[in-house]
């Protein structure tokens, strides 16, 4: 065989995997468990109409899977929560910190996070729900934490720099001058009656 030139070999064999025989010991084998063999006359809309329903389905059930992913979320950050303890220090706040944020950034993007499961037949309402409760649950639990640490002001005292300052009355200052004057007025009295003996 000189190189270059090909030579056309013909398949010896082949397999045919339609069954267009109509002899009868093709058809008395019965079927695999499973396989149902398509009817000719079934409609082409029957199987685009099945397709669809069973895309709806798969999309509903991702959009209850992404709907209570914040519950895993959820405790992980409690026990980490747990973990950094109540006395104010940089892991604590830097956790406190993550607990809010997360749920916050969560909640604005609701409308993204359910995007790839948009479909007519899909309800959206339900996960949307439980996916809002569920952040707002760890929004809550962040704002917990931030009073376990004493950093929300909750007490009078927290206030204290805005409340005006006090107003002395003016009938106090006037006892007390009076005081005042009586006192020293006493003072030279008695000082006088000491130099006279």
């Amino acid at each position: 065989m000189e190189k270059g030139k090909g030579v056309m070999v013909s398949r010896r064999w082949a397999v045919e995997f339609t069954d267009n025989s109509t002899a009868p010991s093709s058809r008395d084998v019965p079927d695999p468990q499973g396989f149902t063999r398509a009817s000719q006359d079934q409609d082409d809309s029957t199987l685009s109409r099945q397709k669809k329903d069973a895309e709806a389905t798969w999309k509903s059930q991702k959009a209850w899977e992404v709907a209570q992913a914040p519950f895993k979320n959820l405790l992980m950050m409690g026990f980490m929560m747990w973990m950094a303890g109540s006395t104010v220090h940089l892991f604590s706040i830097g956790i406190t910190f993550s607990a809010l944020w997360q749920p916050i950034s969560a909640l604005q993007g609701v409308g993204k996070v359910f995007e790839p499961y948009k479909d007519s037949k899909v309800d959206l309402l339900g996960p949307k729900l439980l996916f809002i409760a569920l952040n707002l649950g760890g929004l809550a639990l962040g704002i917990w934490k931030l009073n376990t640490l004493g950093l929300l002001p909750t007490h009078a005292s927290d206030w204290v720099s805005s409340l005006p300052p006090p107003q002395v009355q003016f009938f106090f200052l006037k006892k007390s001058a009076c005081m005042l004057s009586f006192s020293i007025y006493l003072c030279f009295e008695v000082l006088e009656f000491c130099c006279l003996l």
